[in-house]
């Protein structure tokens, strides 16, 4: 078979303003970056016809390293969708530099179910990463420099918070110095870097409605304490209005199109596992606006990417799934019933049915929030019939729908199980309304328990002093309202990322509350997470290249 980027060269794609138009969009409202990719003005959504679109959510049980699918298939149930007769999108994050070159490769879909061009949103798309990274290094630069020409006053900055950020896995900066050389240099600081996608920035783009709001946020954001103790925030330095000017039209979301032209908005990129993991809310409503069906995604297992996307994104932004979608392969299902990783690959019914007990945890959980759930299979070519006759028997006991996706080898056409059950799902009522995991007026420990007992399994929750210490700041500032954002490994429920299957009699604990008062959420990070990821051993940047003018290398 051809692989991902010789099956996106051999895609005839139309214009983006014919794709635009497909979908009601006027061409004078596209604004094109080149032939095949738009911003759409965010001022195009409309709240009446968004609450009238169904909106599909594609999570997943816990997946292993080598990924389990998600993007495939949401792209895959939208073809599908639009071959079923319906008015379809999807809507997506967009990938981060950093794992294209180091572990993934790319992060568009694959096969026949992918979005285009994939080289260009694989790498530098439209520039939002790049205005995101900008914009948060701008407000370092800017406060360094509010330091320095404020150093001798008596409540100059004692504490700051802020960190640089980076769209590019390098563990050499998660800690440095920075000031050295002299006073003409700077005032000595120890600081650091995060990876783009895990700036408050970039949480704040994907939640913002509107130019108004995003600034209202960017204003709020939390830069450090002043000697006094009295929080010190962007507003206080006055430079709210220059990073929304950075960031004006890195808001409006993109527009691309699929190997079979089903418009896409692809916009915005958290790591679920370190922030919160969702595309953004003008995306996701302007999909809504102009089509009758949204799939979206949402990043690594249901316990990181749905749980952030119901408890943060659909209570901030109004919206709710009609379904949810549950990604599994065999793969994945063995290895979380104990069998080893190597053999993963192989006929095992025995470790397949062990791994059942990690699909039925999520499927529980996602019932949880009054969900309705379907099973989506995504098939490769080395499973068997066997095998996926009792994945369909479980599912069938369990009370959930089942359908088999093979929308990489055959696109829509190997969607169509999958976007045919997903129809009369939600033509039969679909979910029920959202039941969030906490209140907003639960503690911050609360609802860190709620999630970490109630979802994850957790015996229970264990706080560092760090962590203790900072819950009075948190109050202080207002921000025990906040929704919690948990920062964890994706490979597993616990913080352990061997503790495969369904992790029991664990202790989960918190290591630290960060502040996001911007994205109005709080980061509780547990475990040994790591903003800023590192490279793996062989980083997939060794079989990138440029041969005869096309890129390749990108998967």
């Amino acid at each position: 078979m051809k692989t991902d980027i010789e099956i996106a060269h051999s895609i005839k794609l139309k214009k983006i303003s014919d794709v635009a138009k497909e979908i009601g969009i006027e061409e004078e409202s596209v604004i094109p970056y080149g032939r095949y990719m738009a911003k759409i003005p965010y001022d195009l959504i409309d709240e009446k016809s968004s609450r009238k679109g169904k909106l599909i959510l594609v999570t997943a049980i816990t997946p292993t390293k080598a990924g389990i699918g998600k993007t495939t298939v949401s792209i895959g149930l939208a073809l599908g969708l639009n071959k079923a007769g319906k008015k379809a999108v999807v809507a997506l994050r967009e990938p981060s530099l950093g794992p294209c070159f180091g572990m993934k490769g790319g992060a568009a879909g694959g096969g026949y179910a992918q979005v285009l061009p994939m080289e260009n949103i694989n790498l530098h798309f439209t520039g939002d990463f790049h205005a995101i990274t900008a914009a948060n290094n701008m407000i370092s630069a800017l406060l360094d420099n509010y330091i320095y020409q404020n150093r001798d006053k008596a409540d100059g900055i004692k504490q700051v918070l802020w960190r640089r950020v980076l769209d590019v896995n390098d563990r050499s900066l998660r800690q440095i110095i920075t000031g050295l050389g002299g006073t003409a240099n700077g005032v000595p600081t120890e600081t650091g870097f995060d990876i783009t996608p895990a700036s408050e920035i970039m949480a704040i783009l994907c939640l913002a409605e509107n130019l108004d709001d995003l600034k209202r946020r960017i204003e709020k954001i939390l830069l450090g304490y002043t000697y006094s103790g009295k929080p010190f925030t962007v507003k206080d330095l006055g430079v709210a209005g220059s990073i929304v000017v950075l960031l004006k039209d890195a808001l409006n979301p993109n527009l691309v199109q699929t190997t079979e032209h089903t418009p896409a908005f692809v916009h915005g990129g958290p790591f679920a596992n370190i922030a919160h993991g969702c595309n953004s809310v003008v995306a996701t409503k302007m999909g809504l606006s102009f089509a009758d069906y949204v799939v979206t995604e949402a990043g690594f297992g249901a316990d990181l990417g749905a749980e952030k996307f119901l408890n943060i994104k659909c209570r901030k932004a109004g919206i709710k799934p009609s379904l949810s979608v549950l990604v599994v392969t065999t793969q994945a299902l063995k290895m979380h019933g104990g069998v080893d990783v190597k053999d993963i690959k192989l006929p095992n019914a025995e470790g397949l049915v062990r791994g059942f007990e990690n699909m039925n945890k999520h499927i529980e959980n996602l019932r949880s929030f009054g969900q309705k759930v379907l099973v989506a299979f995504n098939k490769y070519g080395f499973d068997t019939d066997e095998e996926i006759k009792l994945l369909r028997e479980h599912c069938e006991q369990q009370g959930v729908g089942f359908a088999v996706n093979d929308a990489f080898a055959k696109g829509g056409e190997g969607a169509m199980e999958l976007a045919e059950k997903a129809i009369k799902m939600i033509e039969q009522g679909g979910s029920s309304d959202i039941r969030f995991t906490y209140e907003d007026t639960d503690s911050v420990r609360q609802k860190i328990e709620k999630i970490a007992v109630g979802l994850y399994g957790a015996k229970r929750v264990l706080f560092s002093k760090k962590a203790l210490a900072m819950i009075p700041k948190i109050e202080e500032l207002g921000a025990g309202k906040y929704p919690v954002c948990i920062a964890k490994t994706q490979y597993s429920f616990s913080e352990d990322e061997k503790a495969y299957g369904v992790a029991r009699d664990f202790d989960f604990t918190v290591n630290d509350l960060v502040i996001n008062n911007g994205a109005e959420f709080i980061v509780a990070i547990a475990g040994n997470i790591m903003r800023m990821p590192g490279l793996p051993k062989e980083p997939q940047a060794k079989y990138i290249d440029l041969i005869d003018g096309e890129i390749v290398g990108l998967s």
